[in-house]
């Protein structure tokens, strides 16, 4: 019989670590000398990442776990992925109040990894003061495919350095962050959906962000509120990848989020500026932003280069809706002179609606310095009580226009005459003397949308002219409305992100 035992022991132990069983398990009342079984558990997540390997699931047992967790290895297309999740119906909470971080370093790290999943985790309370140290949620380094991270809840990470040495010079926090580092292989195939990532305090970074050789990235459905800098960014040409060929995060997709209560207004790192967007792509390329609903934000959606020479480049934005925001709904160009381009971006049947409340002069669409080639159609512009509608600061190129801007749908409740059109100190009045002079929206009309009950709801009703008035010729309109309904029905398409029933 004693023989008998030790071979059944035997037997356990190869099928946890051998890894004939693909289901672990952990939890706080576990033991790592155990074998990972639902009846004998781990006791770490840490312990189960040393341990598994490919096609193996993590369960993880509902509780508080007060650990940082580096993922040790990476599943591989034929066994598949390496999963760690909460165990269904529990929630399973990385805290790490009682941790002090360490250079950069994060709560749960991937960094050279494929195949991994990491799904359902609240991850929680990583505080620093100190300028010098980075605190991250969740951080993707180096290199890598297949990476998902899925319905977790990131909030209080915290950088609150008090930014003496001036506005721009603050320390950094992320809630998410992906890093492509390696100039010779990308972190691809990457998905990041269905996330809430709020109550953060960035300093002078990002609450989500993918930077560097980062490509074939999906941003989808995430909730992102109450931070106090950029809630969603995609990011190119910040050395984060060495071979400036690839250091720049493209060819994704940003869809389907939530962002709101955005502004660096009192954080340390940026004073009483109100400059943080919604989603904004600094440098990336061939970018689908589309169905995402923004309010409550600095800046709505921004295009634009922060480094000279380089470009933003080949986004296209579509069917958002932005309301609320403190400066203007969407804007491109470099914000001075010196600073990067905006090229060949198209904003396309987006509903933009009492934006700039802070009253900066930025207006609803803000046109700034160095476009080449974009393309601002089929949006409904409803102004506030200032009634600026556009602002274009410069015209670099004059061989071609920066900005093709038509068959739009304009509104403000002062009416036509008083509308507002360029920069604060000179802009022009009237929706007539503006297209006559610049020769902009001929196309365009000046009507009140009629929405369903704005700002409850932009749907839009039986009369509005908004209704087939917008056109799809050589315009990358897509197929589906902000709410997923046919874009285009009989031919037609409404201008703004709903197309009626």
């Amino acid at each position: 019989m004693k023989f008998l035992s030790l071979i059944m022991l035997s037997v356990c132990v190869s099928g946890a670590f051998g890894q004939s069983s693909s289901s672990f398990y952990v939890s706080n009342t576990g033991n790592d000398l155990n074998p990972g079984t639902q009846t004998s558990p781990w006791r770490t997540i840490q312990h189960a990442a040393d341990t598994v390997r490919a096609g193996s699931t993590v369960n993880v047992r509902g509780g508080i776990y007060e650990e940082r967790v580096t993922i040790s290895a990476s599943g591989n297309p034929t066994d598949g992925y390496i999963t760690f999740r909460s165990y269904p119906g529990e929630r399973a909470v990385l805290d790490a109040e009682g941790l002090t971080p360490n250079g950069r370093s994060a709560i749960l790290t991937i960094h050279n990894k494929s195949y991994v999943r990491v799904e359902g985790f609240e991850i929680r309370n990583y505080r620093t003061a100190e300028h010098q140290l980075t605190p991250l949620g969740i951080s993707v380094m180096g290199a890598g495919s297949h990476i998902e991270l899925l319905k977790n809840n990131v909030h209080h990470i915290e950088q609150t350095f008090d930014g003496r040495d001036g506005p721009g010079h603050g320390a950094n926090a992320f809630g998410i962050a992906v890093y492509g580092t390696d100039s010779k292989t990308p972190i691809s195939e990457l998905v990041i959906d269905g996330n809430e990532v709020h109550h953060l305090k960035t300093g002078s970074s990002e609450s989500l962000v993918v930077n560097g050789n980062v490509t074939n990235f999906r941003i989808t459905r995430n909730v992102v509120h109450d931070n106090n800098n950029i809630g969603i960014d995609v990011i190119g040409f910040e050395r984060t990848a060495p071979d400036p060929a690839v250091d720049q995060a493209r060819d994704g997709v940003v869809s389907g989020n939530l962002v709101y209560n955005i502004t660096s207004r009192g954080n340390p790192a940026y004073g009483n500026d109100e400059s943080s967007d919604g989603i904004y792509v600094d440098g990336g390329t061939r970018v689908l932003i589309e169905q995402n609903v923004i309010h409550d934000v600095d800046f709505g959606i921004e295009l634009a280069s922060e480094h000279k020479d380089r470009a933003t480049s080949y986004i296209t934005a579509r069917n958002n809706l932005i309301y609320h925001g403190h400066t203007a709904g969407v804007s491109i160009g470099g914000y001075a002179p010196e600073r990067g381009h905006t090229e060949h971006c198209t904003v396309v049947n987006n509903t933009l609606y009492d934006n700039d409340t802070s009253g900066t002069g930025s207006g609803e669409f803000q046109m700034q310095w160095n476009m080449t080639d974009n393309i601002f159609v089929n949006n409904i512009v409803y102004a506030g009580p200032r009634c600026l509608l556009t602002v274009n600061k410069s015209q670099t190129n004059k061989s071609q226009p920066p900005v093709i801007v038509d068959h739009n749908l304009y509104y403000c409740a002062s009416g036509s005459k008083a509308s507002k059109w360029g920069a604060s100190s000179a802009a022009m009045t009237g929706f007539d003397n503006y297209v006559q002079s610049t020769g902009n929206d001929r196309h365009s009309r000046f009507l009140d949308p009629h929405f369903v009950d704005a700002p409850k709801d932009f749907h839009l009703r039986s009369d509005s002219p908004a209704i087939a008035a917008g056109t799809s010729d050589k315009v990358p309109v897509g197929e589906l409305d902000l709410e997923g309904s046919p874009r285009v029905k009989s031919g037609n398409i409404d201008i703004g992100c709903y197309q009626t029933k």
